[in-house]
């Protein structure tokens, strides 16, 4: 069988980590073989660089450098060797959180995380640029849980202690969700948006029904 990539999407407080479990133990169920993952984050190396990049002070610029050195250290040890095994990825986020975050939320240049991304998920795993757009790695599916900021903030505010990204005002997370918004009118093929903003339960089939809706579950 062939691999699927699906990553879980969303500003901080919307709630995505909850239902990848529930989604894994449902292809599981069918018989496939899933490999759980997150970004920052899934390897050692990447797990090192999320703690600078969650807790310590840098500038934009630092801050995506750190996310995408994470990232391919993550698609060369992690993600690339699972969807060659024929397994399900499913990534608690990836690059699109880098242009929401980094982009939108920080003020970034768009082109310059563009070009970023190129690179990083745009070369073989041997390092050598294939420079042809149909191999940049990106998920089959990309799930969005769309959540108004104001409603995060409740959530995030009796939640846990906030990182330095959950420590972000109102604001930063209303130019996040436009982040994201702008990624799903780039590849609208690609998203599907989940109203994150009802009971855990409802969000649940919403991402149940897409599942099915796109042929990965019966």
């Amino acid at each position: 069988m062939s691999g699927i990539f699906i990553s879980f999407e969303g500003i901080d407080g919307a709630g995505k980590s909850t239902h990848i479990d529930g989604l894994a133990d449902a292809f599981q169920r069918q018989g496939r073989a899933v490999t759980l993952t997150r970004e920052p984050g899934g390897t050692p190396l990447a797990e090192q660089l999320r703690k600078m990049v969650l807790n310590d002070a840098m500038d934009p610029m630092t801050e995506a450098l750190l996310v995408f050195a994470a990232r391919r250290d993550h698609v060369q040890q992690v993600i690339q060797p699972a969807l060659n095994r024929g397994d399900v990825v499913l990534c608690d986020r990836f690059s699109d959180a880098t242009f929401a975050y980094q982009g939108a939320g920080r003020g970034f240049d768009w082109q310059i995380l563009a070009q970023l991304e190129n690179w990083v998920q745009g070369m073989a795993v041997d390092g050598n640029s294939t420079d042809s757009p149909q191999t940049l790695l990106k998920p089959h599916l990309t799930l969005w849980f769309d959540l108004p900021a104001h409603v995060a903030a409740e959530r995030l505010s009796v939640a846990r202690v906030a990182d330095r990204f959950e420590a972000q005002p109102q604001k930063f997370f209303e130019k996040v969700a436009g982040g994201y918004a702008r990624r799903l009118d780039e590849d609208p093929s690609r998203f599907a948006r989940i109203n994150a903003d009802q009971d855990p339960r409802a969000v649940w089939q919403g991402v149940l029904g897409c599942m099915q809706s796109r042929g990965y579950l019966p």
